[in-house]
């Protein structure tokens, strides 16, 4: 229940996506049900009776005029009578989710309504769910779209969306280089496994690319098998509105958008597998590897590039195929965003606490979890977070569009306190991933943070670019604050002189923040 202060609080903010109000002065509101729909089938919010709303009035704190109920008790009862017949297809409340609320010598009634689970959506008024079902954005109510309604109800499977039998495809239109590398790296990984040894098409079945149904007597490749090892133009067949976008960003300039792509070009299959295994490695390249010893293996792999891998699973396993939409991968110099079409079955919060695994393709899921990618307990999300906090880094967010119908995850990987540098600038900690030590006991060196600098006096009378030039030769890892406080020059000078040199192609940063390095014309 909530108290004055906090409904003060969110009146004082104004009416938005989470909050309607009303004035329901002797009856319940008939477009009362519309927002409780929108509210169910969107992230929940919380319906005010007793409240007028002026939004011609200049002033912010007087657009709601608290005009009461005059008779709660009524409200109330009418409220959970119609709510209970058959206005809504299905009541989400609680008592004590309906309440009334002593407001400065009058009362109104608060309502709140909750997210409806994926298993319950759509929520619609009347008896129609494609006329009666509503969505919320900032604008207020509106229709959801018949695209969106089927997505809806898709979700409400619970052996999610991967399992369709495409009808009249077959092992014919799987691509049989991309299956046999999987099955290389499956062999490699599960070398006594059973499943080694059977034909492509018993190994497809086995995985849940491959199904029969003997009631219909139909079979067929499932969608699941068709978009992870199928050949690009039957996938573009069946799915030519989903796409698929790795973009790297990490030297742009307003002439060059990006630094490399993989889209569909004509010189790949275009299936998921493929997509996955051509961007995986781009990735996590500039990744740090801090040097580790397991016997006499070097061991390169970190949370963090786990982390990141996890990410790019999670794009795969919770796209929505069956609508509008591209899957979309873009690596910058502060970190990374990965954002695929379909709304979020499950809250954010249980999504961030883990521990609950509700993919749209679950046996996606399961191809690349065989492979050694993935989990299928659902700590997947918060094993992200607790690798990007190991390194002090920000909190991974992820974000619905309601609107767009898409999911994005951002993963920066900036130190929060970096605030004076832009995406190209490294930390003042350097990276030893190149640095292999002579035995395995040995440890590597760390270089000063202030480098050995050339002679001072000569060094006073040079050019800034000179100056920068002999520093980021003494030490490639050294930051813009660093070389500003050696050369004496202000960071605007260093900035400014640091993208001439650039342009100039004198001298660069290659890498991420926290391990690249600069690189100079020899």
């Amino acid at each position: 229940m909530f108290t004055i202060d906090e409904i003060k609080s969110l009146l004082k903010n104004g009416e938005k996506v989470n909050l309607e109000c009303k004035e329901a002065e002797s009856q319940v509101p008939k477009s009362i049900f519309e927002t409780y729909s929108a509210f169910a089938n969107t992230n929940g919010g919380m319906i005010l009776l007793g409240i007028h709303e002026n939004l011609k009035e200049p002033d912010p704190e007087k657009h709601f005029t608290i005009t009461g109920v005059y008779d709660s008790n009524k409200i109330i009862t009418d409220f959970w009578n119609t709510i209970n017949g058959n206005k809504v297809n299905v009541n989400l409340l609680v008592d004590e989710d309906v309440y009334p609320l002593d407001f400065e010598g009058t009362t109104i009634v608060v309502i709140e309504v909750p997210r409806a689970s994926y298993t319950l959506r759509p929520v619609y008024t009347g008896e129609n769910p494609f006329k009666g079902s509503f969505k919320r954005n900032h604008e207020g109510d509106y229709h959801c779209s018949e695209a969106e309604i089927r997505a809806m109800y898709r979700d409400q499977n619970p052996d999610g969306n991967d399992s369709l039998i495409m009808e009249y495809y077959t092992m014919d239109d799987i691509d049989a280089d991309t299956l046999k590398r999987y099955r290389r790296l499956f062999r490699t990984i599960q070398p006594e496994h059973i499943w080694n040894d059977l034909n492509d098409q018993e190994f497809l079945e086995q995985l849940g690319g491959y199904r029969r149904d003997r009631r219909k007597n139909i079979e067929g490749l499932t969608m699941a098998g068709l978009l992870m090892f199928g050949k690009g133009l039957p996938i573009r067949d069946e799915f030519d509105q989903i796409f698929m976008d790795y973009r790297e960003e990490v030297h742009v300039t307003p002439d060059v958008r990006w630094n490399d792509r993989i889209t569909y070009d004509g010189t790949w299959e275009n299936n998921l597998f493929n997509f996955f295994q051509k961007v995986t490695p781009k990735l996590t390249a500039d990744l740090k590897k801090p040097f580790k010893l397991e016997g006499i293996q070097r061991i390169d792999d970190t949370p963090q590039h786990k982390a990141v891998r996890e990410a790019l699973v999670n794009l795969i396993i919770h796209s929505d195929y069956q609508t509008e939409g591209t899957l979309k991968v873009i690596k910058k110099a502060d970190g990374f965003t990965f954002t695929n079409p379909g709304i979020l079955k499950l809250p954010k919060f249980e999504i961030y606490k883990g521990g609950n695994s509700k993919p749209r393709n679950p046996r996606m899921q399961t191809m690349l979890r065989f492979v050694g990618f993935g989990d299928n307990a659902g700590s997947g999300f918060p094993a992200i977070l607790a690798a990007w906090a190991t390194e002090g880094w920000p909190e991974p967010e992820l974000s619905e569009d309601t609107l767009l119908n898409q999911v994005t995850l951002t993963m920066f990987i900036k130190q929060e306190d970096e605030v004076e540098s832009d995406p190209s600038t490294p930390s003042s900690t350097p990276s030893t991933s190149n640095s292999a030590p002579s035995t395995p006991n040995s440890t590597p060196s760390v270089p000063s943070s202030t480098p050995s600098a050339p002679n001072l006096e000569s060094f006073e009378n040079e050019s800034l670019e000179n100056k920068i030039l002999s520093l980021i030769r003494n030490d490639e890892h050294i930051t813009r604050k660093e070389i500003a406080r050696q050369t004496g020059a202000s960071m605007y000078a260093v900035k400014k002189e640091l993208t001439r040199m650039k342009e100039a192609g004198i001298a660069e940063f290659i890498g991420f923040s926290r391990n690249g390095k600069w690189i100079t014309q020899s």
